[in-house]
């Protein structure tokens, strides 16, 4: 025997010859299956003083388990000795069960009575039992006790997971309500219910009306506006993870154009959240800084989402679909914005994260950074999202787009979605998503966007970033 093999001693009533080979068999078995035994019919020889035995066996340390084979007559029987009455010295008394750490007995049950309840001593009558009262229960219960005696059940509890973010931050504010909806429409999604729009477009207004609660109308308190943002970003990243919770699993289970156009819809109900509430009249743009950071980052967790879910056709939807813009900031004959007005940065979080006076080149970054609590979706798929979402500002015309959170790609030589864009087939995903499936003609577009959007002046980038090195421009489509 192995430190690994379970050793168990088995005690049983001989009632009749039957029984006696019925016990004999599953030893036989339990033997095969690498556990030792201990058995009568063994162990006990000629001239053993049989109970000397029986209570060795049970308080011998290698000895892992008892097995407490429990029919009428076994039950009988041991219930007779705990009156004072002799019989069998083979049946476990109550008094050298109490001997050992009672989690070394286990019962299996082989009998019941007439009202169905199992046969088991009166000592016994708390215990978790096993059924092998037919073959069948046998059967079907033969993997329970070996998992059982090898220490290795079906269940096994989780470990201790991180204390939630919602639980770290200072706010008492109650959970976000959409936890409720984001569950029901799941469900329907799992289940394949009819009427998903509507579960869908229940979720949508429920996150809008939540995170809109959030938006100041009030003139806040300037000197502690930073706190008020760091907080209430805090708040809106539970709306973050509803919607990419939902993005995760529709976009797997159920890709599709009404899919899309939903993802669309979002969009442009999240991008209104960044601007003036129409009942405001006198405000300042910084008063809105938590939705707009709230918007960004939750832009770069859909694309994020999307690359995961591959869903490639939609996000090209996404970059080239016009949002429409809120009407608090139509100033001009201009109704529709192009992708890169999901872009915010930070005024006011400087002091809040670097209090010590270190200066970030991004507080919006760090602050992504420091919410990237997904381990789906890392911080990394983050950037690569983000560097994603530059090459389709330099592709696109007049779009401007300043990658933030690329700052903390100075270490990251590769990411994957650019790096299998080397092979054809992996290029043709990424053209999917560019609408440009030749090569050359997106190296061309790219170069001119670098040029227009002067990249070369982004003083504060590390000395060695190279956006056209991490989107690996040199060598897509170069493996067929």
């Amino acid at each position: 025997m192995t430190d690994r093999n379970p050793k168990v001693f088995i005690s049983y009533s001989w009632s009749s010859p039957g029984h006696q080979a019925l016990v004999q068999n599953w030893a036989e078995q339990l033997i095969s299956n690498g556990v030792d035994v201990v058995l009568d019919i063994y162990d006990l020889k000629e001239g053993h003083d049989k109970y000397a035995f029986m209570e060795r066996m049970v308080t011998d340390n290698s000895v892992s388990h008892v097995l407490l084979v429990c029919d009428k007559a076994y039950s009988d029987k041991a219930d007779a000795r705990m009156a004072g009455v002799g019989t069998e010295s083979q049946i476990i008394s109550k008094e050298v069960y109490e001997k050992v750490e009672q989690s070394k007995f286990i019962p299996i049950v082989c009998q019941f009575d007439n009202q169905g309840e199992p046969y088991l001593p009166i000592f016994l009558k708390s215990r978790i039992w096993i059924d092998f009262s037919t073959p069948e229960s046998a059967n079907n219960n033969w993997e329970q006790l070996i998992r059982l005696l090898y220490g290795k059940p079906f269940h096994v509890k989780p470990k201790l997971g991180k204390v939630p973010a919602y639980i770290r931050t200072e706010s008492t504010s109650p959970a976000s309500p959409a936890l409720a909806k984001i569950n029901i429409l799941k469900q329907a999604i799992l289940q394949g219910k009819p009427g998903i729009p509507l579960y869908r477009s229940d979720f949508f207004d429920t996150c809008i009306e939540y995170a809109d609660s959030l938006r100041v109308r009030d003139r806040p308190n300037v000197e502690s506006l930073g706190e008020k943002v760091l907080a209430d970003c805090a708040e809106l990243s539970h709306v973050r993870n509803h919607i990419i919770d939902w993005i995760l699993l529709e976009g797997a289970a159920l890709p599709s154009t009404e899919f899309n156009d939903a993802i669309i819809e979002l969009l442009e109900r999240l991008r209104e959240l960044k601007s003036r509430p129409p009942e405001i009249n006198s405000w300042n743009d910084v008063w809105f800084e938590a939705h707009s950071l709230f918007v960004y980052e939750t832009f770069l967790y859909i694309v994020a989402a999307l690359l995961k879910t591959s869903s490639y056709e939609t996000l090209h939807d996404v970059f080239t679909s016009r949002y429409i813009m809120p009407e608090t900031e139509r100033y001009t004959d201009e109704r529709f914005e192009k992708f890169d007005c999901f872009f915010a940065y930070s005024q006011t979080l400087q002091s809040v994260l670097a209090p010590e006076g270190r200066k970030l080149n991004s507080p919006a970054a760090e602050l992504l950074k420091r919410q990237a609590d997904r381990k789906d979706i890392p911080f990394t798929d983050v950037i690569q999202a983000e560097l994603l979402v530059l090459m389709m500002a330099f592709v696109t015309p007049n779009a401007r787009w300043y990658p933030q959170t690329l700052h903390y790609a100075t270490y990251i030589r590769e990411f994957p979605l650019f790096l299998r864009a080397t092979q054809y087939k992996g290029f043709k995903r990424l053209a999917a998503i560019t609408g440009i499936y030749d090569a050359d003609a997106l190296r061309k577009l790219v170069k001119e966007g670098i040029d227009r959007l002067e990249v070369d002046k982004w003083y504060n980038f590390h000395f060695n970033q190279n956006f056209w090195t991490l989107m690996n421009m040199k060598k897509l489509n170069t493996l067929k």
